[in-house]
């Protein structure tokens, strides 16, 4: 990133953050990534505890990426989209995109004056409050994955600053950002809610429900295994836990109940476990769990309330909308087939076609009613 003057040919001077692509780059971003390929496919083929891992979609969900990060007009739109969702909050702040002067290769944003988060003699200097600034980065972390579902996922120290006239956070550098969808956002929430409230039984259900863990697997036994872990991580300073330790644990408990790895996941958890980090070396003290409960519970509480269920309605009608437009195209493939198999066989007759239609009004008929079902239960 190069600070520079912006110059317009009406208007003010202003000093822009200008970051260029160097000559190269991409080619060396692509052999890195097959000699990734190059180990992820004979592993997942010959070493059978790997298969669960899927070595190779990880890779291609790195690969993909990868290939965002190269495009620069990306990077600024997926500023622009955090724009939007942030422009409420406060606490967190990131630079503006000066769209006249972004191309594929170079991408110009407001420049923005902070502490490095890392040089904590800096932040004490300048009367940071470290305690607070750490809440700031977990809190606003939870607030874009689970409430938004578009997260920066390369929030390592040197992307992030701290404003020493109001203790906000600023994040750069957005080439590597992470999107989970509504389910996967609901997943989120409610393991760390279980953690949170020590509910090990809801942490179990919810990796059952949305296919996490097989079903041949005892959800008595994995709400067990997750207790184990979550257990001793109450009423511990951060300073007194040992990520690698709890992820070694995680790592031995998802091979005993074959659980099977999440591609889409890869980025959020590796976002999680950077920002951990960043929060707990501001404030060794923090207490992740009562600093991720504001976020975590009010999100589930509207979830569960009146807006939550108008949401949950919404995804079922464009599950119906959807399922209802295909039924005209699947009743011309019946159609086209009836009349092949007919033309070999038999003159089609009235009763024929009179059954095929019945067929598709009971299959319209059907999602109707489910859909009618949705609306009852969530009303």
């Amino acid at each position: 990133m190069h600070k520079a003057r912006l110059v317009p040919a009406n208007g003010l001077p202003r000093t822009v953050a200008v970051k260029i692509l160097r000559p190269g780059v991409a080619q060396r971003f692509m052999a890195d990534i097959e000699s990734y390929y190059a180990g992820a496919a004979p592993a997942e083929r010959f070493v059978r505890s790997t298969k669960r891992l899927k070595p190779t979609r990880v890779v291609e969900t790195l690969d993909r990426s990868a290939r965002l990060e190269l495009d620069l007009r990306l990077e600024a739109a997926a500023i622009s989209e955090m724009a939007e969702n942030i422009k409420d909050d406060k606490g967190f702040v990131i630079p503006t995109v000066s769209w006249d002067h972004v191309a594929q290769n170079v991408l110009t944003t407001s420049w923005v004056d902070g502490i490095p988060i890392r040089d904590h003699t800096a932040l004490d200097a300048a009367g940071v409050d470290r305690k607070a600034l750490a809440a700031k980065v977990l809190q606003s972390f939870l607030r874009h994955a689970i409430r938004d579902g578009f997260f920066h996922a390369d929030m390592h120290p040197g992307n992030l600053f701290a404003d020493p006239r109001t203790g906000d956070v600023i994040a750069v550098d957005f080439g590597i950002m992470g999107r989970i969808n509504r389910r996967e956002r609901r997943f989120l929430a409610d393991i760390l809610y279980g953690f949170i409230t020590r509910n090990y039984r809801l942490v179990a259900e919810r990796h059952f429900d949305i296919g996490y863990v097989p079903k041949d697997q005892s959800v008595d036994d994995f709400a067990l295994a997750i207790r184990s872990i979550g257990e001793p991580l109450h009423g511990r300073t951060a300073q007194d836990i040992s990520m690698a330790r709890v992820l070694g644990q995680l790592f031995v408990i998802t091979d005993l109940f074959n659980m099977q790895t999440r591609p889409e996941l890869v980025l959020l958890q590796k976002s999680m476990v950077l920002v951990e980090g960043v929060a707990r070396a501001l404030d060794p003290s923090l207490d992740i769990w009562t600093v991720a409960e504001p976020v975590v519970g009010d999100w589930l509480r509207k979830e569960e309330g009146p807006l939550g269920r108008v949401q949950d309605i919404k995804d079922q009608l464009s599950i119906f909308a959807e399922a209802a437009q295909r039924v005209p195209v699947i009743l011309g493939q019946a159609e086209l087939a009836l009349s092949d198999y007919h033309a070999n066989k038999r003159p089609p007759d009235r009763l024929t076609r009179w059954a095929l239609l019945l067929v598709a009004a009971a299959g319209t008929i059907f999602f109707a009613v489910a859909t009618v079902r949705v609306l009852l239960s969530t009303s």
